[in-house]
């Protein structure tokens, strides 16, 4: 019987062309580091999160209005300021208020922070 790991696992080998195990290139993190990297995955964490992310994301270079977040993703006003809240104390999101609503623009540095620890050599 193969588990959901071996084949994983056995993808992972394919890929690569080796049953070698993968390290992370970076190396060994430090205390600070790795409460960094963590509150980063922690605000990740959520699916709602993560959802609000991706259409902020979605939209590049441009702020996106937390009017407009709230009738494509079916979640309420008050649910989206928490969770931009959250994104936004963890350094993946920055916030303007212009006027009465607040506008997020993505963190490009927060993102290439999490791509540089997970990169798998």
């Amino acid at each position: 019987m193969t588990t959901t790991t071996d084949a994983t696992a056995t993808g992972l080998a394919a890929r690569t062309g080796s049953e070698e195990c993968c390290t992370l290139s970076a190396g060994p993190v430090d205390t600070v580091d790795a409460e960094r990297i963590a509150s980063l995955f922690k605000a990740l964490s959520d699916p709602t999160r993560l959802r609000l992310l991706f259409h902020v994301a979605a939209q590049g270079c441009e702020s996106v209005c937390a009017c407009d977040l709230t009738e494509p993703l079916g979640i309420s006003q008050p649910t989206v300021s928490h969770h931009m809240k959250k994104l936004v104390d963890a350094g993946l999101l920055t916030r303007e208020q212009k006027g009465r609503w607040a506008h997020y623009s993505v963190v490009p540095s927060a993102f290439a922070e999490l791509r540089a620890f997970l990169d798998i050599a």
